[in-house]
């Protein structure tokens, strides 16, 4: 592979649509540079460390949580883009803001507000509150709301992992609906897939939910590496072959995406044809595409449906309809200065930004302060 071989369809930071509010340039930080930094000092991005991703953490003090998966998914992303000349800086911002806007218990707690929010008409999506997160709640400047972040980043951030026509969300109109957005956002959602694949095989084989013979049956792949690690490392102790092998898998399925994306930009020469482009063109091979949807397959089988992760998530999301329908019934209970600051949004969706601004532990010591079980 030749050095830096899509720089071409390198994001001129130069080029950016800059801010809703006007801002001067930075004597020695670019545009996107920061935005990154002003995600990373966001209240929201540090409450990600007391998120689940997964795992509870009362079964263990080692597994994953939000924040440390979004710095693996910054990690990969970077590297992805540092090796094929694209914009790291917008990257890093993407990958920091991509899951600011998850709510409590992970994917569980976001459908749980989703179903309660449909009973209004409405829903919740993950990629929409970190939007909404960013620039409306985030109060830490006196000239504007939120962070004030680049059309750029903001359009990668409700975009790094779909698509949308126009109407189709009139939200999001001003956000190019209809074009795909620049290569560095659709290298967001891949290196997302990447890190929890690999992360969850590491957390589960930790937690007891999956040996190492049940990881070698996930994919191809994996028991080939396994049988490299094992005529290398012959008397290295098994977990330290499953740490050999899941490392073997991240810088395989991260080759893939750097092949696979070289393959599909093949004859774009300009940020402009990757937007018009019909569809994406961040990619994983055939062959990891194919890994990474067994990888897929076994994880929703052996974990995120297994009794332990199942019992975890029940509780959580009674809890959280429970604390929902008692903040509709009494909003006097939410805090004072949150109900004025969200003064003339509908009361449901001032219930949900906060309990979706919650974390974990937050929102467990709230349920046994109000008695919600």
């Amino acid at each position: 592979m030749k050095l830096y071989p899509l720089a071409h369809l390198r994001y001129p930071v130069e080029s950016a649509r800059g801010r809703r509010y006007p801002e001067g340039p930075h004597p020695y930080r670019n545009d996107f540079q920061r935005d990154r930094d002003r995600v990373v000092h966001a209240r929201a991005f540090r409450r990600l460390e007391n998120k689940t991703q997964v795992f509870a953490p009362g079964l263990s003090d080692h597994f994953r949580n939000r924040l440390t998966h979004t710095f693996e998914v910054s990690q990969i992303a970077r590297t992805v883009a540092g090796v094929l000349g694209l914009d790291e800086d917008l990257v890093e911002a993407l990958a920091l803001a991509h899951d600011i806007g998850h709510p409590p218990f992970g994917h569980s707690g976001e459908e749980e507000l989703d179903r309660l929010m449909k009973r209004f008409g409405e829903g919740f999506d993950h990629n929409l509150q970190s939007l909404r997160t960013l620039e409306t709640f985030e109060t830490t400047y006196a000239r504007f709301p939120g962070l004030n972040l680049t059309f750029e980043v903001r359009e990668g951030i409700v975009k790094h992992s779909r698509d949308f026509e126009p109407g189709e969300f009139p939200q999001l109109d001003e956000y190019l609906p209809g074009l795909r957005p620049p290569l560095e956002a659709q290298l967001i959602d891949i290196c997302d897939e990447i890190a929890y694949n690999a992360s969850d095989l590491d957390d589960a084989y930790a937690a007891g939910l999956i040996t190492a013979a049940d990881m070698r049956s996930a994919t191809g792949h994996l028991e080939e590496l396994d049988e490299v690690a094992e005529m290398q490392f012959p008397g290295a102790p098994e977990r330290v072959r499953v740490h050999e092998n899941i490392r073997g898998l991240i810088n395989w399925l991260v080759s893939g995406l750097l092949e696979g994306t070289l393959a599909a930009t093949e004859g774009l020469t300009t940020v402009e044809a990757v937007r018009a482009h019909p569809v994406r063109v961040a990619r994983l091979t055939e062959g990891t595409a194919k890994a990474s949807r067994e990888l897929k397959v076994f994880l929703r089988q052996r974990v995120y449906e297994s009794a332990a992760v199942e019992q975890a998530r029940n509780q959580s999301t009674a809890r959280i309809a429970g604390l929902f329908d008692l903040f509709m019934r009494d909003p006097s209970l939410m805090p004072t200065n949150y109900r004025e600051d969200s003064y003339g949004q509908p009361l449901h969706r001032q219930v949900c930004d906060y309990i979706a601004g919650m974390t974990d532990r937050f929102f467990l010591r709230t349920c046994n302060e109000l008695g919600v079980e």
